[in-house]
C-alpha cells in the first residue's frame, strides 16, 4: 500500500510548508489545536519576506511559537525580525548553545568563522532531545542530529511518520560538516544521525533545503554515497565546503568585484584557515575555488567582477 501523498501528509498535520531559495532555510508553518508554530526563519536577508509569508498564512492571528533546528544563519537569521514582529513569540532552541545565545557570543555560534551574519535574538525555552513539543494538534519527537551541526535536532511526527530532517538529510546529500573545518571529527556523527533516519522510517520528509520527498532508502543510499566520498583520503570535503562558503555569499551579494571577495576570504576564519600563507598564493587559491565554481555553473566572471548564476 503507497504511503498518503507529501500533500495529504503535511494537511494532516496543519503543515504549511514555505520551500526557499538556498539562502534561506526551509520554513514549515503548522497550525491546528492550540499554538500556531513555525520552525526556522531562514537568513536575515530574506526577513521581511519570510514575515510576509507567515502573515499570509495566518491570515490576522499571531505566531506563538517559533522553533530552530540549529543555530546556522540561514535557519535563524530571521528570529529577529519575526520577534519584533510579534511580540508575543516564544522562541524554543536545542539546548547546546543556549549560553551562546544568551551572552551573544558570535564566535561559538560561528558568524565569525563563516563570514556570515545574524542579528541578535532572544530565547524562552529549549528543545531537548528524548523529548516531544505540541506543533499544532500533534506530539513531535525530539532527536538529536550531530554531524553537520553538533548542536542540531530533527523533529518527527510517528503517527504520520513525517519527519523534519533540517541538514542532516536532504534528497541528495546532507549539509556541509563543519565541525570536520574545526579539525573536530564527526563523519561517524554525521553517519549515525543517517542510521537513525533509518530507523525512524518516515514516509516523508521536509528536508531544510530542497523539496519534501518520499524516497527515504534512495536518499539515504545518495547521502551514504557522499559521505564515503567525503572521508576518503584528498581533503574534498573541505574543498566543497570552502566553495559552499562563496556560493552562499554570492548568492547574498549577487555580484562584487574581486578584491571585495578576497577581503572578505582573508576575514573568514573557516577559510583563512585553509589558505596558503603568502598572499601570491592565496590569490591563485582562491581564483582557483572561482574557477571551479564557475565550470559547476554556480557563478561567472566578467572582467575583476565575480557574479552569481
Amino acid at each position: 500500500m503507497n504511503p498518503p501523498s507529501i500533500a495529504a501528509t503535511l494537511s494532516a498535520a496543519g503543515a504549511t510548508l514555505f520551500e526557499r531559495g538556498w539562502l534561506s532555510s526551509n520554513n514549515l508553518l503548522i497550525q491546528g489545536d492550540g499554538h500556531s508554530a513555525l520552525i526556522d526563519s531562514g537568513y536575515h536577508s530574506h526577513s521581511q519576506q519570510t514575515i510576509l509569508l507567515v502573515e499570509r498564512a495566518l491570515e490576522g492571528r499571531p505566531l506563538d511559537v517559533l522553533l530552530n533546528t540549529h543555530l546556522h544563519s540561514d535557519h535563524c537569521g530571521g528570529n529577529a525580525a519575526l520577534q519584533k514582529r510579534y511580540p508575543g513569540l516564544q522562541t524554543m532552541i536545542p539546548p547546546g548553545q543556549a549560553s551562546a545565545v544568551a551572552a551573544w557570543e558570535e564566535d561559538a555560534l560561528t558568524y565569525r568563522a563563516t563570514g556570515q551574519y545574524c542579528p541578535r535574538f532572544e530565547v524562552q525555552t529549549l528543545l531537548q532531545p528524548g523529548n516531544t513539543v505540541r506543533l499544532g494538534a500533534r506530539d513531535w519527537e525530539i532527536h538529536a542530529a550531530k554531524g553537520h551541526d553538533p548542536h542540531s535536532i530533527i523533529l518527527f511526527e510517528p503517527r504520520l511518520k513525517l519527519l523534519i530532517s533540517a541538514d542532516a538529510l536532504w534528497q541528495n546529500g546532507f549539509g556541509v560538516v563543519f565541525p570536520e573545518l574545526e579539525g573536530v571529527d564527526a563523519f561517524d556523527e554525521v553517519s549515525d544521525t543517517l542510521d537513525l533516519i533509518e530507523r525512524l522510517a518516515p514516509t516523508t520528509v521536509i528536508p531544510g533545503h530542497g523539496g519534501p520527498f518520499q524516497d527515504l532508502q534512495d536518499a539515504l543510499k545518495r547521502a551514504r554515497s557522499r559521505l564515503s566520498q567525503f572521508k576518503a583520503p584528498g581533503h574534498k570535503h573541505r574543498r566543497y565546503a570552502l566553495k559552499v562558503l562563496i556560493k552562499f555569499r554570492l548568492l547574498e551579494w549577487q555580484k562584487i568585484e574581486f578584491s571585495a571577495l578576497k577581503e572578505w576570504a582573508v576575514s573568514t576564519p573557516y577559510i583563512t584557515r585553509f589558505m596558503p600563507l603568502s598572499p601570491v598564493s592565496r590569490e591563485a587559491w582562491l581564483q582557483d575555488l572561482l574557477t571551479e565554481l564557475e565550470n559547476a555553473n554556480a557563478l561567472k566572471r566578467i572582467g575583476t567582477t565575480v557574479h552569481n548564476l
